[in-house]
Order: structure tokens, then sequence, then C-alpha cells
């Protein structure tokens, strides 16, 4: 006899050997479970077609069509994906609503007898409590700001306080960008609006507003994404800690951590003439004379003299944190970095 599917509305990957998303794969590829594998029961082509047919032609036939390409697409996907998972595999599906999509692929897993769950209501169920994790925890959180100019190492100093099992947000890894004009990431596409939250919604859900969490100083948006509101509003009024660095180390260290923009001049320049609306033809023109001349050191710190640093102040301004402690480093390396961590979580 074969097993029931069941239906849950609580989502907690750990119940579960595996997550299945049935969607198509545009609708995975803009969001969907962290850890969940796409299986789709229609391809997006197969998913217009129906949609085309049940709304303009004959609903009945839709259905016919569908069944069939549904059918063919799980054999494929039990042949290909799920042959080998033993009795006890124990899958959570879900689909747009929890309704035909998902609920065909789990009636033929539980067939099979494998014990086979659909969440009621589908991704709108999950994506409903991504916005109530994010809404509620953050209201909740004992947040410390870690603030300094661009080049003071605020990055490797979250990275750090994550390996010291710390509560720790770190926006700019969630997003796939360092937050700035320069901060894309080679060959690492950012994830979408929808995504970002879903991962953010993962990364503090299980944070206890007893700690303190540790976040980067961020503007509202990183890359094309923005941070959330609640979030946001949070990290304006949050407590701050300031990290200041000389100049000449700052510019070093920024070298040595954007070698893919030494190494393509001319996307380099690319992005530097985005600026002129804010600087004029004439600064443009020495910015990019020192690229084509590889004067890296004068660029980077003429850079940050004249863009980044008035723009961090000017950010800091209109915020209302307040600042309970600076932290001067001589030298940005691991074991600078290291030793200022051991200060923070003392």
């Amino acid at each position: 006899m074969s097993r029931p599917v069941e239906i849950t509305s609580e989502i907690d990957p750990a119940n579960y050997s595996e997550i299945i998303d049935v969607r198509s794969p545009s609708e995975f590829l803009e969001d969907h479970i962290p850890g969940a594998i796409n299986l789709p029961v229609l391809n997006d082509k197969e998913r217009a077609m129906i949609g085309t047919i049940y709304k303009q032609e004959n609903p009945f036939q839709a259905k016919k069509l569908g069944a069939a390409l549904v059918s063919a697409n799980i054999s494929r996907a039990i042949k290909n994906n799920l042959i080998h998972r033993d009795k006890d595999y124990q899958p959570l599906i879900y689909c747009w609503r929890g309704g035909q999509r998902s609920m065909s692929m789990a009636t033929i897993l539980s067939r099979i007898g494998w014990k086979t769950t659909v969440i009621e209501g589908g991704y709108k169920t999950y994506r409903a409590s991504v916005r109530k994790t994010i809404e509620e925890q953050c209201s909740q959180l004992d947040l410390m700001v870690i603030s300094g100019l661009t080049g003071t190492g605020k990055t490797e100093i979250i990275k750090q306080l994550q390996l010291a099992d710390e509560q720790v947000i770190d926006l700019e890894r969630l997003a796939n960008h360092r937050g700035s004009l320069l901060g894309a990431e080679p060959d690492r596409p950012q994830p979408s609006q929808k995504y970002f939250e879903s991962l953010l919604a993962q990364n503090i859900s299980g944070f206890s507003s007893k700690k303190v969490t540790w976040v980067e100083s961020e503007s509202n948006k990183i890359g094309n994404i923005h941070c959330p509101e609640a979030l946001w509003l949070k990290m304006k009024t949050a407590k701050m800690i300031e990290v200041t660095v000389d100049i000449n180390v700052r510019v070093k260290f920024l070298l040595a951590q954007y070698p893919h923009m030494t190494a393509s001049p001319e996307l380099l320049k690319e992005k530097i003439n985005l600026l002129h609306h804010l600087y004029g033809k004439k600064q443009i023109k020495e910015w990019c004379a020192m690229i084509d001349e590889s004067d890296w050191e004068d660029f980077v710190q003429s850079l940050l003299e004249k863009h980044y640093d008035p723009s961090y102040r000017r950010a800091i301004n209109n915020k209302q944190r307040t600042e309970v402690a600076q932290y001067e480093l001589t030298a940005l390396n691991e074991s600078s970095i290291a030793e200022l961590v051991q200060k923070l979580v003392e």
C-alpha cells in the first residue's frame, strides 16, 4: 500500500532528505528555497504552450497535453535524478501554489514508497515566510555596524568574526557584490532581489537577540540589490565601531583586493566614465590617463580622496548611529585583523 502524500505549512529543511522545486527553470532562477533542486514537471516553453492552449483554445485539450508532458518529465526526473535514492528518502516538494504540479510529482513518489510531503500553498507560502522572518528577526537584532572608509578591511573583519562563531550578516557575500562602483565580482552574477532575501532570511533565522550581530556598513543598495527596509532601518540607528587605516596602507590593500580591475584597464575606464556627471570631463580624463599609464597607486589614492571618502562621510552624516569605539590599524594583514577581532569578541 502506497504512503499518503503529507501536507505541511512548516518549512524546515532539516526534516527532509531533499527539497524539490517542480516549477519551471525561470521560476526557480528568480527565487527558490536555498538548497532545493529543480526538477520541473513543465519547462518554460511547455508551461507557456499549455497556458496558451488553456486560455485561447480548449481547457480539456490543455489538461490532456499537460498530463502527457508532466508524466514524461517526472519519469525522466526519476530515472536521471532519483533512481539511486534509498527507501528512507523523504522529499519535500513545492510548486507555485502547492497545486497540480507539486501533487503530480508527490503522488508518484509516494506510490514508490517514499514519505513525501508537499508545502501547502507552495512557493507563495515560502515567500511569505521569508518576508516574515526578515521583518521579525531584524526588529529584534542587537546590531553592531562595522564602519570605516573604503579599504579599511571591513569585509575581512566580517569574515574573521564569522570564523569565530559570531552572528554575522555578510551582505556583500549574499549579494555577490562589494557594494561600490567597482564592486561587481568577475564571472559571478548577482542573485535576484527575491533570492537575496531568501539567503538573508536563511542567514538570520536562528540568530539570538541576546547576542551581538555584526554587519558591515553598506548603503541601501549593493550593486543591483536593495537592502530590505527592516534591516536598513535597523542599520541606520544601530551601534557602530569605526576602523581607521592610513591611506597608503588602504591603497596597497585595495590594489591587492582588485587585481581583475588593473588587469582590465579598458573595463575600468568604462566604469570610471560613469562618474562624469559628478566630477566633469577634466577629472575623468585625469583618472583615465593614470589608468593608461598604469599609475595605479596614484589612481587609487585620487579615487579615494575625491570620490569614495567624501561619499562615505556624507552617508555617515545621514545616519543616527552611536559610535561605541574606534580602532586604528597600522596594517591590513591576517594577524592584525585577527588581533582586532579578538578585541571585538572579548
